[in-house]
């Protein structure tokens, strides 16, 4: 931690990391107004929700595309800064791409500390050398609420994207990160979170996907990934079993937590954007039946999530091979579900079955 710096990030805005951003349920409702684009050289755009945008400019290369930047959700700048950079890079890893080029957003106020806003911008660096990616320039606004992030340029072969619409009946689902940093970082806010709670969630939430997605991307049989980030586990597995016309199971005490998590809950720290998680992803779930699920893992399920893990669809004779590699790894994935057939409106088959 940089001591010199004693202001606190996370009391100068309103709501902090993903948790910040629109509710999924109204960035949908403004997207599905908007015109189709048409281009053969766009293989992936805004339409289906993905992490990033895919654009051909060659035979067998494409362009990954994405940007993403936030309020503080911990009070370290330098800290803050290296998950701003590791949130923008995991669009691009959740495509199977590599991160070559990125240019940084900035909002400061015209009057705060140039060395707070000098220590984001050096913890963002130091993530983007460790993805060998090259910071080439940027751009900023005066602005009451302190905003950083990046915009993020991969490379991708094009005949190898993964997209959130490939899952396929039969497969498992693997995470490659706990979830839990959403209910940490607003207790962390209130000032009710313990030192090692806000531990844990910086080391995830400062933990590359690289590793993640070169192992995923060397594999056998994965057919569709995706990131967990704002719209939390439930809201990402909306768009990945809607996308793929299925319904996507998830074993629910199989889901592994950042430890500290279910103390945040408890206590009452819960962030806005859980709940808009939960109005957008609740109607289209429902729990197995006899499952009985206890209502503080049932929140966690909707929690937004800041550089989150990478939830994978493999074929299920690939999956503990996968699961086994990740570990190696050092990242803490687990096995947390299945797909099963397909997701049917308005025939009373869920896209989300808890259990």
């Amino acid at each position: 931690m940089h001591d010199s710096i004693t202001l606190r990030l996370t009391q100068q805005v309103k709501a902090g990391g993903c948790a910040s951003k629109l509710a999924p349920g109204t960035l949908a409702a403004v997207l599905s107004r908007l015109p189709q684009q048409s281009d053969p050289n766009l293989l992936v755009g805004f339409e289906t929700s993905d992490d990033a945008g895919i654009y051909r400019i060659a035979p067998d290369l494409a362009l990954v595309q994405t940007v993403d930047f936030f309020t503080p959700l911990v009070d370290d700048p330098f800290i803050f800064g290296q998950i701003a950079a590791t949130n923008a890079l995991s669009d691009v890893y959740a495509m199977g791409g590599r991160p070559v080029t990125a240019l940084s957003v900035v909002c400061f106020p015209p009057d705060g500390d140039l060395d707070i806003l000098e220590q984001i911008m050096r913890g963002g660096l130091e993530k983007m050398a460790e993805a060998g990616c090259v910071v080439v320039g940027g751009h900023s606004v005066r602005d009451a609420e302190i905003k950083f992030g990046y915009a993020v340029t991969g490379l991708i072969d094009p005949g190898r994207v993964f997209t959130n619409t490939g899952a396929v009946p039969g497969d498992a689902l693997i995470l490659t990160k706990p979830i839990g940093t959403g209910v940490i970082t607003t207790a962390l806010k209130r000032g009710l979170a313990k030192p090692n709670w806000v531990e844990n969630a910086v080391h995830s939430m400062t933990t590359l996907n690289r590793a993640a997605s070169e192992i995923v991307t060397a594999a056998t049989g994965v057919h569709a990934m995706t990131d967990v980030t704002g719209f939390g586990l439930m809201g990402h597995g909306r768009e990945l079993a809607l996308g793929s016309g299925v319904t996507i199971e998830i074993v629910v005490e199989a889901v592994p937590l950042i430890g500290g998590a279910l103390d945040a809950v408890h206590l009452g720290a819960i962030p806005a954007g859980l709940l808009a998680n939960r109005d957008f992803a609740e109607c289209v779930s429902a729990d197995a039946p006899g499952s009985q699920i206890a209502d503080d893992l049932r929140s966690l399920l909707y929690d937004p999530q800041t550089a989150g893990g990478l939830l994978i669809s493999v074929a299920p004779d690939h999956a503990d091979a996968l699961v086994v590699s990740l570990r190696g790894a050092g990242l803490n994935a687990a096995r947390i579900g299945s797909v099963r057939g397909p997701y049917r409106v308005g025939q009373g088959v869920p896209a989300i079955l808890l259990q």
